[in-house]
């Protein structure tokens, strides 16, 4: 599989993949933002505003109708957060011409369909539609109070919140409720201009189509786009530690606590770190997984996450609140052992084999392609599946533990029921 990456005009960039295997093709067109606290719900409110209709398709029934006649291409809106990047767009997806009836060209309407999205959306008097507006910012709203009924997310958002707070790795993607409630037609508009002539664009293709013709179709597709040199992005600030690690609780009707962890990474050593995590909590072989929930029966579940672009490690777990200080101070013994090398060969083995793994099945999805790529391009990485899984091979036990060694408590956050024991002064 062979990755390219093209500037096309100013401040808009094509990351493109020529894969034949697929009967399906994807087009993405992200506008890449800093992540502020200031614009996140504006920023997110956006991409279903606009998806709502174009000048040439003033509805979602007309938008409909021509994606139906497009073979039932679709086109969704994103939202997503890379890094300290709030990412915000559409995703295409139809069908290869491979294997449409008589040849019939998709490429160029679809990417007409996007730039049409992005470029010319339906207005009314130099604003956005308010019946548009009105319904999606309900969406967002009814989203964002939403996320408080999946308590393991939320205490994973509470936590990174207070984790960074101050930082925009802790502002949500999709902004607080306060700020989405606040936008109309006319704020939401202004935001947007602001972001078509000043956010960098992205823009992703997999499929059998010839780059030269990709090209040619994209340039068509936004060529109204205003664009002007960007100004230079301000790079990503790596996470300041905490010192003396910070407890958080909080009480809610809950029958399960929910215990959300964060450790601070001083290496930036991304390849041994990722097999680190894994062997730590990353998957059903880790070391939490084996002595936490099975050997100890401490937790329901217990796993981590590595975060590449702020070198934090994070980590969620569902136990009896009774059970608190026993399962942290588990955990974190584990982590111990782990950072000083008591780590079977078979564990190390089982890792490499689930990254592999992984990064190898990556290469059978669109979907997980398009999201690596985007990650890679929002926080200026040109790293392939290919390169990132050559580099983990080549990553040994010194240089993992080494790694490792960086590693520090830095944030405790806990969801507990308000009947439940009290947590103990820490």
């Amino acid at each position: 599989m062979e990755t390219m990456r093209r500037k096309l005009m100013p401040g808009v960039y094509l990351t493109y993949i020529q894969e034949r295997k697929f009967k399906t093709n994807v087009l993405s067109a992200q506008m890449i933002a800093p992540l502020e606290e200031a614009h996140a719900a504006a920023n997110a409110l956006l991409p279903a505003v606009l998806r709502r209709g174009t000048a040439r398709c003033s509805d979602m029934q007309a938008l409909s109708a021509v994606l139906d006649d497009l073979y039932g291409a679709r086109i969704d809106c994103t939202v997503r957060k890379k890094g300290e990047k709030q990412c915000v767009g559409f995703v295409a997806s139809f069908i290869d011409e491979r294997v449409v009836p008589g040849g019939e060209k998709l490429l160029e309407p679809v990417a007409e369909l996007l730039g049409d999205l992005l470029c010319n959306p339906a207005t009314r008097s130099g604003r956005f539609v308010p019946d548009y507006v009105r319904g999606e910012r309900e969406n967002l709203v009814d989203q964002i109070r939403g996320q408080i009924n999946d308590k393991r997310v939320y205490a994973q958002l509470r936590m990174l919140r207070e984790m960074c707070r101050g930082e925009a790795y802790g502002v949500s993607r999709l902004g607080s409720e306060r700020d989405a409630e606040k936008l109309g037609p006319k704020k939401l508009y202004q935001r947007y201009t602001e972001l078509l002539s000043a956010a960098r664009l992205e823009l992703f293709y997999c499929g059998s189509a010839e780059i030269a013709r990709l090209e040619q179709a994209l340039l068509s597709a936004f060529s109204t786009l205003p664009r002007a040199e960007l100004a230079e992005e301000p790079p990503v600030l790596p996470h300041a530690p905490a010192g003396a690690a910070r407890y958080f609780t909080e009480e809610m009707d809950v029958t399960q606590g929910k215990l959300a962890v964060g450790f601070s990474c001083a290496s930036e050593d991304y390849p041994a770190l990722m097999l680190f995590n894994m062997i730590y909590g990353g998957s059903s072989t880790s070391k939490l997984f084996m002595n936490v929930r099975e050997k100890e029966s401490l937790c329901y579940y217990a796993s981590t996450m590595l975060h590449r672009q702020k070198n934090l490690i994070t980590l969620s777990s569902g136990i009896e609140v009774k059970d608190y200080e026993k399962a942290l101070d588990e955990i974190l013994l584990q982590l111990k052992l782990a950072q000083q090398g008591a780590i079977e060969d078979w564990e190390e083995a089982g890792a490499r084999s689930t990254i592999r793994h992984g990064l190898r099945a990556m290469g059978d999805s669109l979907g997980q392609l398009e999201e690596y790529y985007l990650g890679q391009a929002a926080t200026g990485r040109m790293e392939t599946v290919e390169e990132l899984a050559r580099e983990v091979d080549a990553v040994t036990r010194e240089r993992m533990l080494d790694a490792a060694a960086g590693i520090a408590l830095d944030t405790v956050f806990f969801l507990k029921n308000r009947s439940g024991e009290e947590v103990a002064a820490q």
